[in-house]
């Protein structure tokens, strides 16, 4: 039993709380700080986090596919040269800016044109997109 021990505070449980007269009060916000977690290893986090991250090695195209592409392209210019605007949907190749590999990306929309000297094809909604590093092409 505690009743009667000089250890046991009770005799401080209803006195004010201590306030210096000489020393001003901490904001809170730094109070906070002194309680958060120290990383001895400044960015190891974020460096383990991109070794973590995936990516795909870019496909090479068989003969078979170039030809296809090629078909789908000339597909393309004749209903530009028509006056049409048409739909595709286009999975290209992203190489990724930090490490080797990228990812594949599929977009839907209507073509503007395609700049043969660029190599590029011009969504109307202003995207490009490198002719280069289209690997499947649909009308639709």
């Amino acid at each position: 039993m505690k009743a009667n021990r000089k250890d046991d505070y009770t005799d401080m449980l209803d006195l004010a709380h201590h306030v210096s007269k000489t020393h001003p009060q901490m904001p809170m916000e730094k109070r906070a700080a002194q309680f958060s977690p120290f990383a001895a290893l400044t960015g190891y986090a974020g460096e383990i986090g991109e070794k973590a991250r995936l990516t795909e090695k870019r496909a090479l195209l068989e003969e078979d596919r170039k030809a296809e592409l090629e078909w789908e392209y000339q597909a393309l210019l004749r209903g530009l040269g028509n006056g049409e605007h048409p739909m595709i949907s286009l999975t290209y190749f992203v190489p990724d800016e930090k490490k080797d590999g990228g990812a594949y990306v599929t977009v839907r929309g209507n073509v503007k044109k395609i700049d043969i000297s660029r190599k590029r094809i011009v969504f109307m909604d202003g995207r490009e997109v490198g002719m280069d590093l289209v690997y499947d092409m649909k009308a639709e």
